[in-house]
Parts: C-alpha cells; sequence; structure tokens
C-alpha cells in the first residue's frame, strides 16, 4: 500500500480508518505526544540549559516515544507480520493478549512507565514548591488549578504523586532486577551442583526466609540513613531466596535432560552449561515472578515510606504521602486518597500481567485452571 501524506501527517489514521485498531494506539500515542509538546514547550525548551539528568531522560522518553508511535503507525499488517518472532514467543504473545485483564495492566503499566518518565514535563508545579500564603493555600480541594487539591504545605498532591510515581517505579524494577538475578544464579548453581554447595546455599535460603522481610527491613534500614539506593538495595538484597527456590526445582528437573547430556558429553563446563542452556531454559517461570514481584517490592516500599523508614521527605513518595495525609482524613481526604489510589492500581496492573503472563508461558496452568472451574461447576 503506497504511503500518502497523511501517513506522514497522522500515523495509523489510515488503519483505524479501514477498521483495524492496530493503529489505534500508535495515532493515540501520537496525538497526546505532540499535545504534551504543544502544551509544554517552554518547559521543554528549558531542557536544553537543564543539569537535571530527570529532564534529559524525559527529553529522551519523548523522542524515542514520536518515533516508535510514527514507526508502528507506518508499518503494514503484512509486514509487521514478518518482523514479529517467530515460534513460542509469538504464540505466548497472542495468548497474553486473548488475556483481557493482562491487557489491561499491561495498558496502565505502560501508562505508567511514561508518566514516570515524562514526570518533569506533566508535573504542573515544582514537587517542593510550598504556597506563598500558606493559610490560603494549604488543605486546598481539587480544582483546576490542582486537580488533587494541596497538602499541609501548599503543595500541588498531583506533582507529588507524579514524582513520587517515578521514585516508586523505579526502586521496584531496580529492586526486583537484583532480586532475580541474584536468585537465579543461586538457585541454577545449586540445581545443577547439587552436593553440599545445594545443602549450603538452601539451608541458608531456609534461615533467611524464617525471618519476617519487614522486620528484617526495618532493622537494616535502622542501622544506615534511608535513600533511594539504600532502599533499592536492602529490597532487591532481601527478596531473592523465593526465586532461588523456584529456580532450583526448575533445574532439578532440568540437569538430566537428553541437551544437558549432550552439553556435559562434548565437554562444555558447568559454568557454561548453567549460564547457556539452564537459565535460558527457566526464563518463563522466573519472568512471571519478576512481574509479580514489582508490585509486592512497590508495596513493601510504600510500608517503609509509610512507617518513616523509606525515602525521606522533601522527596515525594507514595506511602510518605499517605502517612501525612492519615491525620488529616476527615478535612483533607484527598491527600491520602490519591496516593493510595495509585499504589492499589500500580500493584494490582502488575498482578494482572503476572497472571497473564503465567498462562501464556505455562498453557498447562491455564489449561488446569479451566478444567478446575469446569469441575467445580458441574
Amino acid at each position: 500500500m503506497k504511503r500518502t501524506w497523511l501517513d506522514w501527517v497522522l500515523p495509523g489514521a489510515r488503519a483505524v480508518a479501514a477498521g483495524r485498531p492496530a493503529g489505534a494506539s500508535a495515532l493515540v500515542s501520537w496525538l497526546a505526544l505532540w499535545i504534551l509538546i504543544i502544551a509544554r514547550r517552554d518547559r521543554i525548551a528549558a531542557t536544553v540549559g537543564s543539569a537535571d539528568p530527570g529532564e534529559w531522560i524525559a527529553a529522551l522518553t519523548l523522542g524515542v516515544g514520536l518515533w516508535l508511535a510514527h514507526r508502528s503507525g507506518l508499518v503494514s499488517p503484512r509486514a509487521r507480520g514478518a518482523n514479529d518472532p517467530t515460534g513460542g514467543a509469538r504464540t505466548a504473545w497472542r495468548r497474553f493478549r486473548r488475556h483481557r485483564p493482562a491487557m489491561v495492566g499491561f495498558a496502565i503499566v505502560v501508562a505508567l512507565g511514561a508518566a514516570a518518565l515524562l514526570t518533569p514535563y506533566l508535573a504542573p508545579y515544582d514537587p517542593a514548591q510550598q504556597g506563598e500564603d500558606l493559610a490560603a493555600t494549604r488543605f486546598q480541594p481539587p480544582s483546576l488549578a490542582h486537580p488533587m487539591g494541596t497538602d499541609h504545605f501548599g503543595r500541588d498532591v498531583l506533582s507529588r504523586v507524579l514524582y513520587g510515581g517515578r521514585t516508586s517505579l523505579a526502586i521496584g524494577m531496580m529492586a526486583v532486577a537484583i532480586a532475580i538475578t541474584l536468585g537465579t544464579l543461586v538457585g541454577a548453581v545449586a540445581g545443577y551442583r547439587r552436593g553440599w554447595i545445594e545443602t549450603v546455599s538452601m539451608r541458608s535460603v531456609d534461615l533467611l526466609l524464617s525471618f519476617p522481610r519487614l522486620v528484617l527491613l526495618i532493622t537494616i534500614v535502622a542501622f544506615v540513613r534511608p535513600s533511594v539506593v539504600v532502599i533499592t538495595l536492602v529490597l532487591g538484597l532481601t527478596g531473592w531466596m523465593a526465586t532461588s527456590r523456584l529456580v532450583r526445582g526448575e533445574v532439578l528437573s532440568l540437569r538430566e535432560r537428553d541437551f544437558i547430556q549432550a552439553a556435559r558429553a562434548l565437554g562444555f563446563g558447568g559454568p557454561r552449561i548453567v549460564l547457556r542452556h539452564v537459565i535460558p531454559n527457566v526464563a518463563s517461570p522466573v519472568i512471571v515472578a519478576a512481574t509479580l514481584g514489582i508490585g509486592n517490592t512497590i508495596l513493601v516500599e510504600a510500608s517503609l515510606s509509610f512507617l518513616g523508614l523509606g525515602v525521606q521527605p522533601p522527596a515525594p513518595s507514595w506511602g510518605e504521602m499517605v502517612a501525612r495525609g492519615r491525620d488529616v482524613m476527615l478535612d483533607a481526604p484527598w491527600i491520602a486518597l490519591f496516593p493510595g489510589l495509585a499504589i492499589v492500581l500500580t500493584v494490582m496492573s502488575f498482578n494482572l500481567i503476572g497472571d497473564g503472563l503465567r498462562d501464556a508461558l505455562d498453557p498447562g496452568a491455564a489449561g488446569r485452571g479451566q478444567l478446575h472451574a469446569e469441575g467445580g461447576g458441574s
């Protein structure tokens, strides 16, 4: 199909007009980004002289988003199919797309991630900016000037929710990345090597799991000054044990498979077999565990911030905002309501994605669930 000027100005418009919903996301993203550029052009132009890395990340996100929206709007369905991953990945993606709750969660997470990256351009005010007349600006209810109202110091709640989301999502994803990496390596080595290595590592895991995680986190954070880096490391280094047990169980069933025996017969060393043959074959449950772990980690970080042991003020955090708003729930409920809703929405969305990935990557689990549901109803 020959491209026209409309394809370059409004990518995806012809696909929508032809009844193909695939072009709708590209068109909506393209228009939304251009509306943001026009509405915040002065703020975007000020990025040139800014030393804040967050603003440069937002500018890069804006450029990449425009390129991706334009490119996906120009790709025809036939060309898109030719470029799709082959084999199991494409099949898993088709299963995932049929899982409607997972797609809703995926859309919400993408929107939250884009908002976190574009926060410097989306936030109407500086999150630490206090009202000049504190008596007149504090505890203002939601309005056009402040869509989510103001807090004790006249600060805009919407801006603080956006910046707090950037902090919570960054901590959740980085902490889970640390936990998944460490847990996968420990579990793979323990399951493959067996012997005293397995005994020592698994008994250490059992010992660490015997401590309540929140109590362990509070104890560790009490000895160091909380910051984004410290909280991320602490959450990551205390969240890998369950992953290691999961990976060990998968590796125990893999180590006697024919392809592992063939790799040993060819003279491959243990590290190469673990990294190139074992770990890739346990990726599916690890991906599901990581997705579910992000929501749980965000909830734990919010709990620490609620207790005053998380990210310290004046840096905004959803848990800290809820803690500050609990004392004025009757007079100014919006202070705790909006960050609380953000926590619920984020955790729920990641859990929906995890459920969808579990069904997409493990069709047997989905089938067993369906049979169980049919048996229960008969």
